[in-house]
């Protein structure tokens, strides 16, 4: 088996992957970005992949798709592939945009008519689900990491693969690259989902540590490749952010900073350096601490400031 290494998912990315792929290769999982459309469309000729999955579909690189209905469009250019080709695709069935898919499908879903039927164990601080009573858990935060599990899991049992291999893989994987990483630092535990960030993802970390038990603050920072609505979905985003009960709001970067003058909330910043400076004077004494924003703004840095 081979897979994409790190982010190389692109033009140029996508054939080293391929270039990977011996005579002996029983599968390949290849992984396919975008910020624009048809880009999808000339890496799945490239590929022609047997099957094919869409996680989500979010608020990402709106300045090259120009709006959500881009993202849906573009990402779906994988979904006319498998169809014209009569291929299959693995579904997610609680998805309305998903279960439109009218092609060989291999689903999952919390309920109904689908392949797989799984259930988001919810009583613990990490993702994981229920099939057939048995649980697959793990060391990912978060609704959508539960997604990505079950994705996973169908791709598992698809093949063939034991659910005991499957929960052992799964339980047994430890996020690293700053993405949903658990770091216990100084009593508290920092979640550090600093990979990348775009409106859609914000809100999945947000409502995922609004669930938590105990004082929580949150360090945010730009959103890249917004295009025109990047004024709004920032001004949205503090909105949600000051409706629920975080601690401490720290913001930081240029398109946060435009916003200070319309909430009364204190911690705007420009820069990690700013901020840096500030808790040394007050440190955070919160049980959680969520770090997060686009790959620009490497917020992993804010780690050692805590």
């Amino acid at each position: 088996i081979i897979s994409t290494i790190g982010n190389l998912n692109n033009h140029i990315g996508v054939p080293l992957t391929l270039l990977r792929i011996k005579s002996d290769t029983e599968i390949a999982i290849v992984e396919m970005g975008a910020n624009h459309l048809n880009e999808i469309k000339f890496l799945t000729e490239l590929i022609n992949p047997d099957f094919g999955l869409i996680t989500n579909f979010g608020k990402a690189h709106l300045e090259g798709f120009g709006s959500i209905e881009g993202v849906i469009k573009g990402k779906s250019e994988l979904f006319d592939f498998l169809i014209n080709n009569n291929k299959k695709a693995f579904i997610n069935n609680d998805d309305p945009v998903q279960n439109q898919f009218v092609g060989n499908k291999i689903s999952f879903s919390s309920e109904g008519k689908s392949n797989y039927i799984f259930k988001e164990v919810k009583e613990t601080d990490y993702a994981g689900l229920n099939y057939k009573n048995f649980v697959v858990d793990s060391k990912l935060t978060g609704n959508y990491n539960y997604l990505n599990i079950a994705f996973a899991t169908s791709i598992g049992l698809y093949f063939n693969i034991s659910i005991e291999k499957i929960k052992e893989a799964i339980s047994n994987y430890t996020p690293s690259n700053n993405r949903s990483q658990i770091i216990e630092k100084n009593n508290k535990s920092i979640i550090l989902d600093a990979y990348n960030a775009n409106p859609s993802s914000m809100i999945s970390a947000l409502n995922s540590l609004i669930k938590k038990q105990g004082k929580k603050s949150i360090i945010l920072g730009d959103m890249f490749e917004l295009g025109n609505q990047s004024e709004k979905e920032h001004h949205d985003l503090i909105d949600f952010c000051v409706k629920n009960n975080f601690e401490n709001i720290f913001l930081i970067g240029n398109e946060f900073f435009k916003q200070k003058d319309k909430f009364q909330i204190p911690f705007f910043y420009k820069t990690k350096d700013e901020l840096n400076n500030h808790i040394k004077k007050f440190p955070i004494t919160s049980k959680y601490v969520l770090i997060k924003g686009s790959r620009g703004m490497k917020m992993e840095d804010l780690v050692n400031y805590i």
